[in-house]
Formats: C-alpha cells, sequence, structure tokens
C-alpha cells in the first residue's frame, strides 16, 4: 500500500469531508481515505497496481472539490483566501445599500435619509426593482453556494452549500413572485420582499468563510514556517572555486561552505573547521551548539560563527527538518479518536436540518396562515445549523498542538497519540540514554598524597591508548597536554599498566592492586561508597605506590530530576527499568528521585514488563531511546522516543523528543492534556450552539415571549460560531513548554 496526502479545495463544512471520503472510498484499491476538514488534506492508502493519484484526483473533482499536490496546497490556501477577500468585497458593496434601503423604512422613529424615488409606498415597483438589481450581483459572487449546494443534494449528500442554496433560495423566489405581483397591481406586496435576507446571509456567510480561511491559516502556520527557513542556495566547493547553487542543485557528497550567520543548508558531517550552531529551531534548545570535524549539522540551523566545510550527506526530502515538516504534516492530516462523534453527527446532521426546517416550516403554516411567517422559519433554521463548528472542534486543535510542539522538539505523530498522552497514568523510563546521558564521566577525584589534578592527568595520559569506554571517560575529563607514555599494555579483566616519565603506572581494580602487592588500604571504605552510589572505582598505582581512585559512572541528565518530579506533581506514577543490577539501578533511581525500580530486566523482557503495568489497569508511556527498546515502545499504549535514539526507536513512538531532554516528557503530556481540554470546549460549543440556535430558529420562543429570530441574525450566529471554535483552537498557540528553571 502506498501512502499519500493530498491538499483538497472548495469545502465549505464537516459534511463536504464526509462526501471526499465516501466517494474516494468506493474506489478500488483504497484501503482508507481520511479527510482533515481543518487542515484540508485528504490522507489516503491505495494500491499503485489498481490505483492512481489521477484518478483520485479525478473522482473528487467529480464530487465537487478539487484535489492537489500537497506542495500546492499552501498556495491554494492563500489563493483561496485571496478570492474570498474579492468576493466578500464586491458582496459588501451591494448589501451595505440594499440593508440599508430596506431597513430605513421600518425604522421610523429614527428618520433616516432615503431618496424619495425609492420610497416603497410611493414607488413600490421602482423599489422592488432597485432591491432586485442589488440583490442579482451578491447571488453571483456566491454561485458556488448553490453550484455545489445544489449538486450535493441532487447526490443525496446535502452540506452546509445545499442550506443556503435552499434558505436564500427560498427567500429570492417568495420576493420574485412578490416582486411581479407589484407591478400587476399588487402594491402592498412591497411588505413581503426578502431580497435583503438574501443577500446580507451571503455576505455575512462570505465574512464568516474568510475570517475561518485566515484563521486555518494561522493553525498551520507552524509547518509553514519550519519549511521556509531552508536557504535557498548553498555555496559548493569545486576544484575551480566555490560557486553558489540553487538548493535544488545540491546532491550527496558535495563540500559545502558555510560562512559565519549563515544558514547551513543540507544536513552534512562537519570536515573541517568548527563554529557554535545555533539548533533551537530543530530542538528548541536555545544554547549554540558547539561542532567540530566529525559533528553532523542540520540544514535551516544557523552558523553563530567562525566558518566550516561540511559534507552533504542527506538532501531534499531526506533533511531532519524534511522528515519533520513530513511527520507533523502526517499528524496534522490524521484523526483523533474523540473526532469520530463529530463526524458521524455532521454526516447525519444537514438531512435532519433539511427535514426539521420543513416541518416547522409547514407546522407553522398551519397554525399561522402567515406565509412569511413560515418561510422565516424555515430560513432561519437552514441558515442558522451549520456543521462548520463541529468540523472544526477537533482538527483545528490538533494542528495548533502538533505545530505548537515541534516548534519545541516534540514531534507528535498523529491525532491518536496526541490524544492517548492525556490518559496516561504511569510512565516508565529507561535508565541508559533516557535519564542518563548513556556514556560513562568521571564523577569523583579521590587522590592519596598527589594532587588531584595532577592524579587525572597521569591517569588521562596512560589510559589515552585503550578504547575503553572508561578509559575514554577519563581522557575527556582531562583539559590540560597529555604525557608522553613510554609504552602501554591492556591488562584484561583487570586494567592496564603503562610507563610514564620512567614510573609504572597501574589502573585497575582491586584485584590487579592486589596482584602487584598495592595495598589500598582504607580507601576500601571510599570504593564501597561509590559502588553503593552506582559509580565504577579505578585504583591507581605510581610506582608502586597507592595514588588514589577515580570513580566514574553514567551520570543522569542535568534535567532528569526536575522532569521526574514534574511528572509525580502530574500524579503519575514513574516506573524505571534497566538491566543493571539492582544495586546500581537503586543508586541511579535515589539519585534521580524514582521510586519505582525495575532492574536486572532483559532487552526482550522490557516489553512484558510494560504488560504487567498494563494488565494492573496502568496506561502506560513508554520512554526509550535504543533499539532494545523498540518492542516496549511498541507496547506501550503511547511511546515516546529520545530524539538522539536509534531510527528504529523513533519509528515504533508516536511522540519523538528531538532534544533527548527528559523534561519535554511531562511537557508533552501537558499539551496533550491543555489540547483534549480544548477540544472539549469547542466540541461543547459546537454542540450547544446547535441544541439551542435551531428550537429558537424554530419559533419554539415566539408563544411565550414573541421572540422571533431574524433569517440575517441566523446567519450572523452562524458565521460566528465557526469564528468562535477557531478563536478558541488559536488559544493553543500560547501554550509554553515547562522551564527547567520553574521547577
Amino acid at each position: 500500500m502506498t501512502n499519500e496526502i493530498l491538499g483538497v479545495t472548495g469545502m465549505t463544512c464537516a459534511a463536504c469531508a464526509r462526501r471526499i471520503e465516501k466517494v474516494v472510498g468506493k474506489l478500488g484499491g483504497i484501503q482508507s481515505a481520511s479527510v482533515n476538514y481543518a487542515a484540508e488534506k485528504l490522507s489516503i492508502s491505495f494500491d499503485e497496481q489498481t490505483q492512481t493519484i489521477e484518478a483520485i484526483k479525478a473522482v473528487v473533482k467529480k464530487a465537487g472539490y478539487e484535489a492537489v499536490d500537497l506542495a500546492r496546497s499552501g498556495d491554494s490556501h492563500d489563493e483561496a483566501v485571496k478570492t474570498l477577500k474579492i468576493k466578500l468585497a464586491i458582496s459588501a458593496i451591494f448589501a451595505i445599500p440594499l440593508l440599508y434601503i430596506a431597513m430605513a423604512p421600518m425604522i421610523a422613529f429614527i428618520n433616516l435619509p432615503m431618496p424619495s424615488a425609492l420610497n416603497p409606498m410611493q414607488f413600490p415597483a421602482l423599489y422592488a426593482l432597485v432591491e432586485l438589481l442589488l440583490t442579482i450581483p451578491i447571488v453571483a459572487v456566491g454561485y458556488r453556494f448553490y453550484l455545489v449546494g445544489f449538486k450535493t443534494l441532487w447526490q443525496r449528500s446535502p452540506n452546509m452549500d445545499s442550506l443556503i442554496a435552499i434558505g436564500t433560495s427560498a427567500a429570492i423566489l417568495y420576493s420574485l413572485y412578490n416582486t411581479a405581483l407589484i407591478f400587476t397591481g399588487g402594491f402592498v406586496r412591497v411588505e413581503s420582499l426578502y431580497f435583503e435576507s438574501a443577500g446580507v446571509i451571503i455576505t455575512l456567510i462570505l465574512l464568516g468563510k474568510t475570517l475561518e480561511a485566515i484563521a486555518k491559516g494561522r493553525a498551520g502556520e507552524a509547518i509553514k514556517k519550519l519549511l521556509e527557513l531552508t536557504p535557498k542556495t548553498a555555496i559548493v566547493r569545486r576544484e575551480s572555486g566555490d560557486v553558489e547553487v540553487a538548493i535544488e542543485a545540491v546532491v550527496k557528497g558535495d563540500l559545502l561552505v558555510v560562512k559565519p550567520g549563515a544558514k547551513i543548508p543540507v544536513d552534512g558531517t562537519v570536515v573541517s573547521g568548527e563554529s557554535a550552531v545555533d539548533e533551537s529551531m530543530l530542538t528548541g534548545e536555545s544554547l549554540p551548539v558547539l561542532k567540530r570535524s566529525g559533528d553532523t549539522v542540520f540544514a535551516a540551523t544557523i552558523n553563530a560563527h567562525g566558518s566550516f566545510l561540511f559534507c552533504a550527506q542527506k538532501v531534499g526530502s531526506e533533511t531532519a527538518l524534511a522528515r519533520i515538516a513530513k511527520l507533523v504534516e502526517e499528524a496534522q492530516g490524521s484523526k483523533a479518536p474523540i473526532a469520530r462523534l463529530a463526524d458521524v453527527v455532521s454526516g447525519y446532521f444537514v438531512p435532519i436540518v433539511c427535514v426539521i426546517a420543513a416541518v416547522a416550516g409547514v407546522a407553522w403554516f398551519a397554525f399561522t396562515r402567515d406565509l412569511e411567517f413560515a418561510l422565516t422559519i424555515f430560513i432561519s433554521i437552514l441558515v442558522i445549523a451549520c456543521p462548520c463548528a463541529l468540523g472544526l472542534a477537533t482538527p483545528t486543535a490538533i494542528m495548533v498542538a502538533t505545530g505548537k510542539g515541534a516548534q519545541h522538539g516534540i514531534l507528535i505523530k498523529s491525532g491518536e497519540a496526541l490524544e492517548m498522552a492525556h490518559k496516561i497514568s504511569a510512565v516508565v523510563l529507561d535508565k541508559t540514554g533516557t535519564i542518563t546521558l548513556g556514556q560513562p564521566s568521571v564523577t569523583d577525584v579521590i587522590a592519596c598524597g598527589i594532587d588531584e589534578a595532577r592524579l587525572l592527568l597521569i591517569a588521562a595520559s596512560a589510559e589515552a591508548n585503550s578504547e575503553h569506554p572508561l578509559a575514554r571517560a577519563i581522557v575527556k575529563s582531562c583539559n590540560e597536554k597529555l604525557l608522553k607514555t613510554n609504552s602501554f599494555t591492556s591488562l584484561t579483566g583487570l586494567g592496564i599498566e603503562a610507563f610514564i616519565d620512567g614510573s609504572a603506572v597501574l589502573i585497575g581494580n582491586q584485584k590487579l592492586l592486589a596482584d602487584r602487592g598495592v595495598e589500598i588500604g582504607e580507601l576500601a571504605i571510599a570504593a564501597d561508597k561509590l559502588a553503593h552510589d552506582g559509580k565504577t572505582a579505578m585504583f591507581v598505582a605510581i610506582g608502586g605506590k597507592l595514588a588514589g581512585a577515580i570513580a566514574v559512572a553514567d551520570t543522569i541528565k542535568p534535567s532528569s530530576r526536575a522532569a521526574i518530579a514534574r511528572l509525580g506533581e502530574m500524579g503519575l506514577k514513574v516506573v524505571m527499568i534497566t538491566g543493571d543490577n539492582r544495586e546500581t539501578a537503586e543508586a541511579i533511581a535515589r539519585e534521580a528521585g524514582v521510586s519505582a525500580v525495575l532492574s536486572e530486566v532483559l532487552p526482550q523482557d522490557k516489553a512484558r514488563e510494560v504488560q504487567k503495568l498494563q494488565e494492573a489497569g496502568e496506561i502506560v508511556a513508554m520512554v526509550g531511546d535504543g533499539i532494545n527498546d523498540t518492542p516496549a515502545l511498541a507496547r506501550a499504549d503511547i511511546g515516546i522516543a529520545i530524539g538522539s535514539g536509534t531510527d528504529v526507536a523513533i519509528e515504533s513512538a508516536g511522540i519523538v523528543l528531538m532534544r533527548s531532554d527528559l523534561l519535554d516528557v511531562p511537557t508533552a503530556i501537558e499539551l496533550s492534556r491543555r489540547t483534549i481540554v480544548n477540544i472539549k470546549q469547542n466540541l461543547g460549543w459546537a454542540f450547544g450552539y446547535n441544541i439551542l440556535g435551531i428550537p429558537i430558529a424554530a419559533g419554539v420562543l415566539y408563544p411565550f415571549f414573541g421572540i422571533l429570530l431574524s433569517p440575517i441574525i441566523a446567519a450572523l450566529a452562524m458565521s460566528l460560531s465557526s469564528v468562535s471554535v477557531l478563536t478558541n483552537a488559536l488559544r493553543l498557540k500560547r501554550f509554553k513548554p515547562i522551564k527547567k528553571e520553574k521547577l
């Protein structure tokens, strides 16, 4: 199966989305078709052996909409907004005077100025003709409501356009009938014209659609901003010299020059030179990262100072930025489970509203014998009842949340992952590379009869020839120029021996020193304490005498303790899982603030431990970074991968933390919680609006309070309902990640 995402234009409500899903789903070779109304995207999974993108686009066009390649969808949206603004302006130019001449005679107590030729009582035929002439351009501008509305009605899949088309057509036809009577002498019919209702309704709907389209663009602007960060050109080093070329011309293996202050054009590896690079747009980390030979650099990050040469490794759609953009696009095009109710309701909503409007109109006519009264009821119900707000409630919030997460280095790969995160009750944290840095470093230096700095220098000089991870940790911790070693011998299972300045240097475990007749004495007590704290002590002897001990451990990340504390404050159970022995595991757990520890767990058993928690009733999130975490990430209710981890771990997770900061775990969960609250508010408003609006439009308050909803007020309320839902969803853009200094 091939997965593709297409942009869709021409949709006006959630019923349109359902219509497209239905027609595409009927095609052969289609496994799934999902339309996100807010994102204006069609996500399809199909067999390319039996189906083509061109055929899918054709069936969408036949249904009255336009499917475009995703690369063009942004331009299509901008064009649609521009077109809507033009239509709104034209419509308003004619609607304002139309409303004025229709309402001015009714507001006698203000005595609004009115041309005598347009006095409805003196010149009713001219008055009716002017209203008609002002209405025609408005209807022409809103022709799509009728074109699509009646087409979908004929296809038995009515949508919002159908409601507008039926309602305004009824008003216009009734007004044309009365205009004909006026010209044949029925001057009293001048009070039964509804031209202004039709014209103003179309104008208000266009106003709502314009505001809605602008808000949709703001909801999806995060991904657009990300893509715009990529530079348009790159400086490539050729044999003839440095040449500036278009970014599309860069290929793998090219040597690229990056100057101070310039953006890095593609992903690659530094060959020569060094500089600090601002990667905040990619990881959310504000501090520049030092890049030297062999380090990886990423497209669109900014070279702070200095210049360097790097080799292009990933270009075009392979860059980290492009992959992030694709992940976010897929997430924004996906549907969360909470959206299913709104989808189901939207599918049946328009036909039900048509029935309610018809029944209410007939009932009031039967009761009052007043056709104008019944027509007002009929039009008001059709206009006020729109599934737009329902269709926007969930996807808009998901679009904003996933875009906001991406801006801060949190990639949420689907609407389902975003929704599931708020249900989490337990968080399982892998130790190595997740809570800890994943690489050993020197934690303690205990000197005996020698300066600590001198002890570290001699030990680092001796270990410089060793490839052991503990040896590399000692070498890395020394900032001085290393001493020359005359010889080096690795003693398997014990340590190393080297000669420096004519003295034998031994570095290793207690057995090595005992074999060479070196007593560690009281240092054994300190060594036991270090072991209790999960640290590995290596003893150092110089010239046959004890010089001290150096402790090495995989230290916890700076923000791990704060992140774990925050998870606890959020009411979540935190569990650390590791293959380390119990003593080492408990030492790390104490330092990190974790109370529940699962130690000595083999890689293949991690998924089983996650399953045990699930069987105990927990909703589990697994946080890990390695290949051995992949089964557990897949088994958990939601997998959260550390971005510095392996590709296979990232692919198995629902959420990816690009900057490998554990503090992003509570941030992601908090973002999910805020989003779900926002969605529930949106759905509550959308459902509540229709539950209250339709009965009022149907006239239930009229017998008791004399309140009757004007079709114009109904159109305004309908437009504002969609805008209010979008505005509420856009509040998520204010979300800020948890800051370390606040914990």
